[in-house]
């Protein structure tokens, strides 16, 4: 049955793969280039944010791991970001949506990815000193970010990571540590969320097939460390395809 569904959906299968190592490179899960992808499949919507949340948590594991090697977690200051997010990212994803709701506020979320992706170079270059943020101010940004997070899927690193270094907020590292971290908890908390939603279903065919695929791609990836391309160059790639499909998923609910 699962070499069925790797046979027939062999191209999502090397979208995923691609995606995962891309992302795990840069520090990232690759949750708004998976909805990218499924929301163009034909697969049902209840299903694409699952299925997308249990990808980005197999791919931001080993990250996360390789980052507290490094001793690279500042957590006086991480855990206020988590503090309100993990609870709202639950809350996110239990919440039943509808399908054109769902897949509006997709669109404008993978438009803003793409253009935040394509604008990084000035983001991530950004070594001025850092700026202190209160502790109130982490736990607001992480709440609106992880309530927006668990509705649409993601884990909230595409919308994190930009502010953290609009706001100084740390080495560029560290962000790309603090995202991490982020991504995974409210991956979790969001999945957990649609898990308790009684309307809960999920492919476990396709979906333990891309999870295989997206853990070779994020060990890859991972270890990769930018070595063959730049967090600019590997961005702005996948910031086509998002812009691609968010327009297009826009042009067909809006107009």
């Amino acid at each position: 049955m699962i070499l069925e569904t790797l046979i027939e959906n062999w191209h999502i299968v090397l979208f995923f793969f691609t995606v995962a190592i891309l992302y795990a490179a840069v520090g990232f899960g690759g949750g708004s280039s998976y909805l990218a992808i499924l929301a163009l499949t034909g697969i049902a919507f209840t299903q694409i944010r699952a299925t997308a949340l249990l990808c980005n948590i197999i791919v931001v594991l080993g990250n996360v791991f390789l980052f507290q090697k490094e001793k690279l977690f500042n957590w006086k200051k991480v855990i206020p970001l988590v503090l309100w997010s993990v609870p709202l990212a639950f809350v996110g994803g239990f919440l039943q949506i509808q399908q054109t709701f769902f897949f509006i506020l997709l669109g404008f979320t993978l438009l803003f990815a793409a253009i935040t992706m394509w604008i990084s170079k000035r983001i991530i270059s950004s070594e001025e000193k850092q700026t202190k943020i209160s502790t109130t101010k982490n736990a607001g940004f992480g709440g609106i970010i992880g309530f927006i997070s668990g509705m649409v899927g993601i884990g909230g690193g595409i919308f994190l990571a930009p502010l953290l270094h609009l706001t100084n907020w740390d080495s560029p590292k560290k962000i790309a540590a603090t995202a991490s971290f982020f991504i995974l908890v409210n991956s979790i908390a969001g999945l957990a969320g649609q898990y308790t939603n009684p309307d809960f279903i999920i492919d476990w065919n396709l979906t333990s097939v891309l999870l295989i695929t997206v853990f070779i791609g994020g060990q890859i990836g991972s270890r990769m460390s930018n070595k063959l391309f730049s967090p600019i160059q590997l961005k702005k790639a996948t910031a086509i395809l998002i812009a691609f499909v968010s327009i297009r998923i826009l042009w067909k609910y809006l107009f």
